[in-house]
């Protein structure tokens, strides 16, 4: 069994990332409990992918810090890539390569041992199996969106970071994914960090919404509770209130009547 703390996943402090005179994620804090899935949402240019990227390791903070399972992203980020890993249908994989060679050259970079033996799960589990020797270039947009999942699963990471994982898929591919990530969760005590803009899978999958506008946290809950604050009936109808800062959130004794 993988050693686990107490440490929340993800700890950011006061996370600030300035280009120019613009701060894209301005001093926002925030913990991620192990084993939760948090959506982290807000509209085009709400700070979602650079504080992804800085969680990741990818973007150095101007200032603040981020901790994932206790190690700086910034200053050590060794101590836990190993147990992050990332999936996003907008990041592909190279094309010439089969489905099978991509998936080994990932887990020959985290350094596994029997790769052989873990891709032929992941395809059975993901239904790979019949296209694992096709180039990556050449299957549809279903089929590369679970080749990404297997690839993102390679390392069977503690923390996995979703970027818009069911984007243009048909509703039955998308509810099999969403199933999948549910089910992972559960059998691994994973922890899911998820930005997305389809706000019925938020509403399915999260424990708790972290809302961002213009690089600022601007709320931050579970989706029913957010959904009774704002008094509305989906967190769609509170995505567009924030988004068009059309309505204020009800005090919480009125929110609770």
């Amino acid at each position: 069994m993988k050693d686990r703390t107490t440490l929340p996943a993800i700890e950011a402090s006061r996370l600030l990332k300035r280009y120019g005179d613009s701060a894209a994620v301005n001093a926002i804090s925030f913990a991620v409990g192990t084993g939760s899935i948090t959506g982290l949402l807000g509209g085009n240019g709400a700070g979602k992918t650079t504080t992804i990227g800085m969680i990741m390791g990818l973007v150095a903070p101007t200032s603040g810090s981020v901790k994932v399972f206790g190690a700086d992203m910034a200053r050590e980020p060794y101590r836990s890539l190993y147990r992050m890993n990332f999936e996003s249908p907008y990041v592909d994989l190279p094309h010439r390569l089969t489905v099978r060679e991509n998936l080994k050259v990932f887990g020959l970079l985290y350094g596994l041992d029997n790769i052989a033996d873990r891709i032929a799960r992941l395809a059975d589990v993901l239904d790979l199996t019949e296209f694992l020797d096709r180039a990556a270039g050449k299957i549809s947009a279903g089929q590369k969106t679970r080749v990404a999942l297997a690839k993102a699963l390679i390392n069977e990471p503690d923390l996995l970071v979703l970027d818009e994982p069911t984007a243009s898929l048909d509703p039955d591919t998308a509810d099999w994914i969403r199933g999948h990530l549910e089910r992972y969760r559960a059998e691994k005590n994973a922890t899911i960090l998820l930005a997305s803009h389809n706000m019925y899978e938020v509403e399915r999958l999260c424990d708790r919404v972290i809302m961002m506008k213009r690089g600022n946290i601007v709320d931050d809950g579970a989706p029913e509770s957010l959904i009774a604050r704002y008094g509305r009936q989906n967190l769609e109808e509170v995505f567009l209130d924030i988004a068009r800062a059309r309505r204020q959130p009800k005090l919480e004794k009125d929110a609770a009547e």
